[in-house]
């Protein structure tokens, strides 16, 4: 906890309603817990000094804009969602962790960045197998900067008519421009496209073209976040474009417990989760893999009207799911 003497002042500055006083020796408390390793004391105190998270930096002056629509066929070109799960509900690797927080203290501390003429990261892009959390780190991102979450359609983005998929990616950029919010564009690879790869005609490297060129151009509000599931297929100079660029993998052995002890919270369970019969069972899932068996282990319990999860619901499920594994790896 923090020294007696930062407690009294912060307690004194608070009372007398000094607000730059207090706010930092709010800091500097966040600061003491970070360099004990707190970081999810530190976090969290961020969040109450910041408001959720952090309201002063990016709250919109007018209400946000509907989504854009593709002109041909009135299709929309966002999904704007509501992000719900938080920084503790996701189960990543320490650097990648690292990375995410290292983002988020940027954005909370946006205006110190700014009077230093610099700007928090805003362009992130996200690669590894499907399944590995690049989808729920974007709704965390989103939900700990207190931010809508816009997923990109590609489906409506990309159109036959010629130079239409460009017009579209344009509405998308200036939404995010002129509206604060976490914009996914969630299979990257489909915009970005290797430009030597002589299967493609020149519409889809015009399009590659008019996202270097957006990319660049890019001052807006909003956080732009990429993923692909296919990294070797992006075009070599989309990865310039990114500030920070994270890495997601099928979670280790350490990870799979902490994924377990987290998604069985509150299961009343005749096993441990760190009882190496449970974790073999599931050896080479990604995170949703291990999150569709415990659901599906948990649905079980509730059909059969027991009161307690056991290592025959998990067993059954982890079965049920081998086939869906060997038909992704191609086997």
């Amino acid at each position: 906890m923090a020294t007696g003497k930062l407690l009294r002042q912060l307690i004194k500055t608070g009372v007398e309603g000094n607000t730059d006083a207090f706010r930092a020796a709010s800091e500097e408390v966040i600061r003491e817990e970070r360099a004990k390793q707190h970081h999810l004391l530190a976090n969290d105190l961020e969040r109450l000094l910041y408001g959720r998270p952090r309201d002063f930096a990016h709250s919109p002056s007018r209400p946000m804009d509907k989504a854009p629509v593709d002109r041909e066929r009135n299709l929309s070109l966002l999904d704007l969602r509501e992000p719900v799960r938080r920084l503790d509900d996701a189960v990543l690797s320490d650097e990648t962790r690292s990375a995410v927080e290292e983002v988020l203290q940027e954005h909370h501390h946006i205006e110190r960045l700014a009077s230093y003429g610099l700007r928090a990261a805003d362009r992130l892009l996200f690669y590894g197998p499907p399944g590995c959390g690049k989808t729920l780190t974007a709704e965390v991102i989103a939900s700990e900067l207190g931010l809508p979450l816009a997923v990109v359609r590609v489906d409506a983005v990309v159109s036959s008519y010629l130079g239409e998929t460009a017009a579209n990616l344009r509405k998308v950029f200036d939404f995010a421009a002129s509206n604060a919010a976490v914009v996914l564009f969630d299979e990257f690879d489909a915009l970005a496209k290797e430009r030597a790869d002589e299967a493609d005609h020149g519409e889809l490297r015009r399009v590659v073209n008019a996202v270097l060129q957006m990319m660049d151009a890019y001052l807006g509000r909003s956080v732009l976040i990429a993923a692909t599931n296919h990294e070797t297929m992006l075009d070599l100079a989309v990865w310039r474009r990114f500030e920070e660029v994270l890495l997601f993998e099928p979670p280790n052995l350490e990870q799979l417990r902490r994924l377990l002890a987290l998604k069985l919270r509150g299961v009343r369970r005749e096993f441990e989760v760190e009882d190496e019969t449970v974790t073999a069972l599931f050896k080479g899932m990604t995170h949703a893999d291990v999150e569709r068996v415990l659901r599906r282990a948990i649905k079980d319990m509730v059909l059969a009207g027991k009161e307690f999860l056991t290592l025959g619901h998990i067993e059954t499920a982890a079965r049920r799911e081998r086939p869906r594994q060997v038909r992704q790896r191609g086997k």
